[in-house]
């Protein structure tokens, strides 16, 4: 598990932490998309054979907030569960991590969340269907928000 790396700007993750605790948990995914050329960000947690949405930000569709399930063995987020550490992965067709996941995902990048007690819980990520081109993502932002987002899912109303 990942804690908040030097690496984070602190400005960016004050602003997200803002934007999670007033506006919510769909307009703090639109704060982390807009730090990348992607259409999709989104949560997903790990059940069976599955990779269950929870939550998603569509550039395109701003008002859609669900994504479909996807079968762990159609998912990029399986490498990140597998491998329990961030997958950034540009174009899926010269990538060869590819050839163990039969996706339409061509660019992704994704970070392990993980439950109140450390076990993992799921994937936040950052995922489109065409080539993105070549940005910094900033993976350091993502790892500190996951526990963010966890906690703001899980806590009692």
């Amino acid at each position: 598990m990942t804690s908040y790396s030097a690496a984070t700007s602190v400005p960016d993750l004050e602003r997200f932490t803002q934007v999670l605790h007033e506006m919510g948990v769909h307009a703090a995914l639109g704060f982390l998309n807009n730090r990348t050329p992607h259409r999709y960000t989104g949560i997903f947690r790990f059940e069976g054979e599955y990779s269950r949405n929870i939550l998603l930000y569509d550039r395109y569709n701003v008002h859609r907030h669900q994504g479909d399930d996807v079968p762990l063995a159609e998912a990029f987020c399986s490498l990140v569960g597998r491998q329990q550490a961030p997958v950034h992965i540009l174009d899926a067709a010269l990538d060869p991590r590819s050839e163990q996941v039969n996706t339409l995902v061509v660019s992704y990048c994704g970070v392990p969340v993980y439950d109140a007690q450390g076990r993992l819980y799921g994937s936040l990520c950052h995922y489109d269907l065409d080539l993105c081109q070549e940005w910094a993502v900033n993976v350091p932002l993502l790892e500190a928000a996951a526990p963010l987002f966890y906690q703001a899912l899980h806590s009692a109303p």
